[in-house]
């Protein structure tokens, strides 16, 4: 007997195969994440001159970097809609929650391969070493789940707004300190070691700050992709 998949995982995949399709033909936001990762990652590292920096800051500045090269492409997840003109033909398509998971995947896509390019080169250009890779390497998923998670519900509000394009980072801050405050000093102790008790805390606020921001964007989502 065939057991078809749920119409929510089915409409999701479709959403976020189409996006993916999109994104490969025109490559606007990935060219936008790159662009502004890699340009801040070389003048950090002309800046540093060569000499290694202290945990404390080199953690802060790698998620400075994703912070920001999140807000420079992912406010397109919705964008890109209101500007073809493909917002009704999607409502009329999928509901609202497989729109929102759909999306979601995509911007999980997206920061997980920046996420993937950037990092080696930040760790080889600032001479950082890491003690504790495995460590780094669960923030990283966790922060990047958690930027996508929160990204997401945002970018279906920015979409509607007039000044997109510095709208986006002005909400998201406020929204994303608690994760970027976790991420910084769970990064810290991966790259200069830590207690294990201090680094379950912070991996315990991103997993549970990512749990809530997907919950919360499912929501309201509804309210927000109906106006």
């Amino acid at each position: 007997m065939e057991i078809k998949p749920l119409p929510w995982l089915k409409q999701s995949l479709a959403v976020w195969r189409k996006d993916l399709r999109i994104e490969f033909r025109t490559r606007y936001a990935y060219s936008a994440l790159i662009m502004f990762a890699i340009t801040t990652l070389v003048t950090v590292s002309f800046s540093v001159g060569g000499f290694a920096l202290d945990a404390d800051i080199s953690a802060a500045l790698l998620w400075i970097i994703l912070f920001f090269s999140a807000m420079a492409g992912l406010a397109r997840t919705f964008v890109h809609e209101e500007e073809a003109g493909t917002v009704t033909a999607l409502k009329m398509a999928a509901q609202p929650e497989p729109v929102l998971i759909g999306k979601y995947l995509f911007n999980v896509t997206l920061l997980s391969s920046l996420t993937v390019l950037v990092v080696p080169l930040f760790l080889v250009l600032l001479n950082q070493k890491v003690l504790l890779p495995g460590v780094l390497v669960a923030v990283l998923l966790l922060g990047c789940l958690g930027l996508a998670g929160a990204s997401t519900i945002l970018a279906a509000i920015v979409a509607k707004a007039g000044a997109k394009s510095s709208l986006m980072t002005v909400l998201a801050f406020p929204v994303l300190l608690p994760l970027l405050f976790a991420a910084i000093s769970a990064t810290r102790m991966a790259f200069a070691g830590g207690l294990p008790r201090a680094i379950t805390t912070d991996l315990l606020m991103l997993f549970f700050y990512d749990g809530t921001a997907v919950v919360a964007s499912l929501l309201l989502f509804e309210y927000v992709w109906n106006e």
